[in-house]
């Protein structure tokens, strides 16, 4: 687009921005019914787009990954978005189905999943809490929450929405969030690698694009840097790289960072980034069986090879015990599991070359059938580690070790080594057997509230935080634009809360049936989202649907579909 094209569409969105400020609330709930009954119309093109540009076959059981990642993430925001709203609007208690908590510490706990029978029942044994900043207690809890709405601007703003190209929800998300938690108007640029979704994104969101609320526009780094710099522009949302961030903040050239250095800032915007980073996964040892060993080394497959590894918290470091007397047995499983899951491309740009770093940085990487990378053996006591401080964004895995006597002393060392050696601070996953999580005793949570993460997986995968409606996604909290690593914010957060500091995800160690002979009240069997989960597609689609509707008559069918995979 010219630069005629982006000023009229950020003229349009200027013109109307303070009308949206004034909204009140029963028309902005107008807009989300009527943007639910658009996407319900559009989410099959929506899907159909997006298989056929990441080389995925129609039936493939992988395609799961589009529905749950697309369509239905964008519905079951809307729904819970939709009840906050209609709560702060009645001043009924936003908070009503959700258990208010605190740590012995004193820091404050909301679960806000299962938020209902239906989320019970459709994810059994999985739970999801955000976890509050110091100075929160669960008497003014409620008192965070949707400041937008308690002390609204005076002035209505354009915000500025850079949309990622790896999974479809995001941009989609973070311009509902920019309208409804920030309260500003959306230029939204797509990323050129998922810009096809254009034209169908511009149908669902027709009725905020005819009032003038939305404007979707499209191009490269140029058209982004126009925008970042536009005088009309207020502020900045980026969901990409740390290197994307620090270009609109910092400029280019050699120069650049240099001004980072000293924090010399080009542009002085409020921005707001989600980056990415070196995931952790921690495996904390214990007296795993067989099938224990099979069914997490599929888990740690799919935090890898989901999306085909294009994600901003896909598992880049397996942090295992050494020592552990299952260490070498579950990397023979991952490799299996790597080796066996369905090919697919490597679609995102780049890719060839990031795995090609991994492969120079280690010559004992291991290439793994198709476009899949194994790295054995990273030394845990290197600062500078390549697997450690640079982001794969790619089918390739790493492995490293830490000694420890006992699991409560290796989960200690495994948090160190993830706050300090690690880059980046989105998401951390810890895999616990459930007679090691009695041990453990109050010593796993207090290892969860050590890790500096904005999510923390326990025996589930951070991406369950992800499609949490109403839990929190982004960096833990206290960047700056110097040192941004995983970025500065939240997004999602559909309980509006003010100052969340963490989410944190607990799910089963086992499937059932398995789960009710190691002692865990769960019915949850194989998870939908695993890439060797059969049945995965018609699960998706499935619950895609009923989040449209909530008609009780679907729960049956996706139940059924769901203990086949």
């Amino acid at each position: 687009m010219d630069s005629t094209a982006l000023d009229q569409a950020i003229s349009e969105l200027s013109t109307a921005k303070q009308r949206w400020a004034g909204l009140p609330i029963a028309d902005r709930l107008d807009y989300l019914s009527r943007i639910r009954t658009l996407l319900a119309g559009r989410s099959e093109a929506w899907i159909a787009l997006a298989a056929k540009a990441k080389g995925l076959r129609q039936d493939s059981p992988l395609l799961n990954e589009e529905w749950l990642g697309g369509p239905y993430a964008v519905l079951t925001w809307i729904n819970a978005i939709t009840e906050t709203l209609q709560a702060i609007d009645a001043g009924t208690d936003p908070l009503r189905g959700s258990k208010v908590s605190e740590r012995a510490d004193g820091q404050t706990v909301v679960r806000v999943a299962p938020h209902d029978f239906n989320e019970w029942l459709l994810l059994n044994g999985f739970s999801t809490e955000v976890w509050m900043e110091p100075g929160v207690t669960a008497a003014n809890v409620r008192d965070h929450i949707g400041s937008a709405y308690r002390t609204p601007r005076s002035t209505g703003q354009v915000a500025l929405v850079l949309g990622a190209g790896n999974v479809s929800s995001i941009a989609p998300l973070d311009l509902l969030y920019k309208l409804y938690a920030d309260n500003e108007v959306v230029v939204c640029k797509l990323n050129p690698v998922n810009d096809y979704l254009g034209p169908t994104f511009e149908e669902i969101f027709a009725p905020l694009i005819e009032d003038g609320f939305l404007r979707f526009v499209y191009g490269g780094a140029d058209v982004g840097e126009y925008l970042c710099t536009h005088p009309s522009v207020d502020s900045i949302h980026v969901t990409g790289s740390e290197r994307t961030h620090d270009a609109i903040v910092y400029g280019a050239g050699p120069e650049a960072g240099d001004r980072r250095e000293r924090d010399e800032r080009v542009n002085t915007k409020p921005v707001s980034a989600e980056l990415g980073g070196v995931g952790p996964t921690i495996v904390v040892p214990g007296p795993w069986s067989k099938a224990d060993i099979e069914f997490q080394a599929e888990h740690i497959a799919t935090q890898k090879l989901q999306n085909s590894g294009f994600n901003c918290i896909a598992s880049q470091v397996l942090v295992l015990p050494e020592g552990w007397e299952h260490t070498e047995a579950l990397i023979a499983a991952v490799r299996t599991a790597l080796d066996r899951a369905e090919q697919r491309p490597a679609y995102y740009p780049g890719a060839d070359d990031r795995r090609q770093g991994a492969a120079d940085a280690y010559p004992q990487a291991e290439a793994l059938a198709g476009n899949r990378t194994l790295v054995t053996g990273v030394d845990a006591t290197d600062p500078k580690a390549y697997a450690f401080t640079n982001e794969f964004f790619a089918p390739v895995l790493a492995t490293t070790t830490l000694p420890a006597e006992s699991a409560a002393e290796f989960l200690e060392l495994a948090v160190t080594f993830a706050n300090e050696r690690l880059h980046g601070t989105l998401g951390a996953n810890i895999l616990v057997h459930p007679r090691t999580i009695r041990e453990l005793g109050p010593k796993l949570d207090d290892a969860a509230a050590a890790l500096r993460y904005g999510t923390v997986a326990i025996n589930a995968w951070t991406a369950v935080g992800y499609l949490s409606p109403r839990a929190t996604w982004g960096a833990f909290p206290g960047h700056t634009p110097d040192d941004v690593q995983s970025g500065i914010g939240v997004v999602h957060n559909a309980l509006l809360f003010d100052r969340p500091q963490k989410t944190v995800v607990r799910g089963p160690f086992t499937p059932f049936p398995r789960s009710i002979s190691a002692g865990e009240l769960a019915m949850s069997p194989r998870p939908p989202w695993f890439v060797t989960n059969k049945t995965a597609l018609v699960t998706a689609e499935r619950l895609t649907q009923f989040a449209v509707d909530g008609k009780v008559r679907r729960l049956p069918g996706i139940l059924m579909s769901a203990m086949r995979g």
